[in-house]
């Protein structure tokens, strides 16, 4: 038995070639439309704990300003100490 290949007419293979291009440009939008949303939640998510973060970081730089100034004072009271000790004039 010989198989029989039927070549699609003009009309056919333009509905066909729509039918696929239609189904393309969907999966298009509807990829588009998917980025879009994920990207909208993931910033929506990552804002709170970005500010949480700079606030952590502010109160580490206060307080490791605090700490500067402390051991810049313990310093000069040391020096200050040590030449007290030694017999030296204060500057």
């Amino acid at each position: 038995m010989i198989l029989a290949v039927r070549v699609p007419t003009a009309r056919q293979a333009v509905v066909r070639v729509a039918i696929v291009l239609g189904v393309l440009i969907g999966l298009l939008v509807g990829a588009a439309v998917c980025a879009r949303y994920l990207r909208q939640e993931i910033a929506a998510n990552i804002g709170p704990r970005l500010q949480r973060i700079e606030l952590q970081l502010g109160t580490l730089r206060a307080e490791l300003s605090n700490a500067e100034l402390n051991l810049a004072t313990e310093l000069r009271r040391a020096v200050t100490s040590r030449r007290h000790d030694q017999g030296e004039p204060d500057n």
